[in-house]
């Protein structure tokens, strides 16, 4: 890793590494320093999900610190398996650098890892260091659950719900692209470098859930996949959304940028927002968007047809 212009070296980065890590974990018999970790066996399903940042795709250093990247690119991880029903307690990071970054910046990764892996209890045991002409950052997580939660479980007459109003990490982005200096885009700025998430309140939604998902692309593009998994149609009412105490403002963020909302709430991603259907429970603290019909695909009521999302490959 080291070459002759680097400014640390691969066993020290790894040293201070290993002292950001540092937490006591029963469940971890061997853990960061050896040639693989060693945990405990536990009485769950584990839950094990992988995200890849890539720099220049889903983070760029002039936007964002290396601590927020760090945070980030864990929250897409947690998300996924709270989005399955499982608690997070194991993290493995791989990573990959050009070597002219300085040793506090790649530090700031490791502290921003570990925020939001210590806010839910969670260890990083490992994982494994690189060169390379561009940043990586691939985290994997691995989790418990009693039993998980599918994308195919939404039935005929559910109700569908999300856990916030999505479209802020997106407003971020576009007033990042755009060079928007006004105040009005701080908080939308802040979402997109560093999603709102809470693991807690994320458990609190998925009781009584009957299909879940976490919204990582786009409101539309997890909705297709839960209707395609579930065999249903999804049928989405626009003027539902404006029962979101954050809508107006929201919309307002929109104008100022040239866009509907709706192309935000419904083609936006990265909010890590939950996507949920129910039979009879209706969730504390959510929005209803819509209810499950017969059919397939995706049905929008009162709303004009949005810009695409996010797709890797277009």
């Amino acid at each position: 890793m080291a070459s002759g212009n680097s400014r640390w070296s691969e066993r020290e980065l790894i040293r201070n590494i290993s002292e950001i890590f540092a937490v006591a974990n029963s469940g971890v018999i061997v853990g960061i320093g050896d040639d693989a970790a060693v945990l405990a066996p536990s009485d769950q399903k584990l839950v094990v999900t992988t995200d890849m940042f890539v720099e220049g795709v889903h983070f760029r250093k002039d936007w964002s610190s290396a601590k927020q990247i760090g945070r980030k690119a864990t929250i897409a991880n947690l998300a996924d398996i709270y989005a399955m029903g499982g608690i997070p307690k194991f993290i493995t990071v791989a990573m990959s650098a050009t070597g002219d970054e300085k040793l506090e910046w790649m530090l700031d990764i490791a502290r921003g890892i570990a925020e939001e892996a210590n806010k839910v209890g969670a260890q990083v045991i490992g994982g494994d260091l690189s060169g390379s002409e561009e940043i990586t950052i691939s985290i994997t997580v691995i989790g418990e659950c009693q039993e998980p939660f599918l994308r195919s479980g939404a039935q005929v007459g559910d109700q569908i719900y999300i856990s916030d109003l999505t479209g802020w990490s997106a407003a971020g982005l576009k007033a990042l692209q755009a060079g928007q200096k006004d105040s009005n885009f701080e908080a939308a700025i802040n979402r997109h470098q560093v999603p709102k998430f809470d693991g807690k309140a994320t458990e609190i939604f998925s009781i009584g859930a009957n299909s879940l998902c976490d919204i990582s692309d786009s409101l539309l593009i997890q909705g297709e996949q839960m209707a395609e998994a579930s065999g249903v149609c999804f049928e989405i009412d626009g003027r539902l959304f404006e029962g979101h105490p954050d809508f107006a403002k929201l919309s307002h963020l929109a104008n100022q940028l040239g866009l509907n909302e709706f192309d935000l709430i419904l083609s936006g991603g990265e909010d890590h927002v939950f996507l949920a259907t129910y039979s009879g429970s209706t969730p504390a603290n959510a929005l209803r968007i819509g209810q499950v019909l017969s059919g397939s695909g995706i049905k929008l009521l009162h709303v004009d047809t949005p810009q695409p999302g996010w797709r890797h490959f277009q």
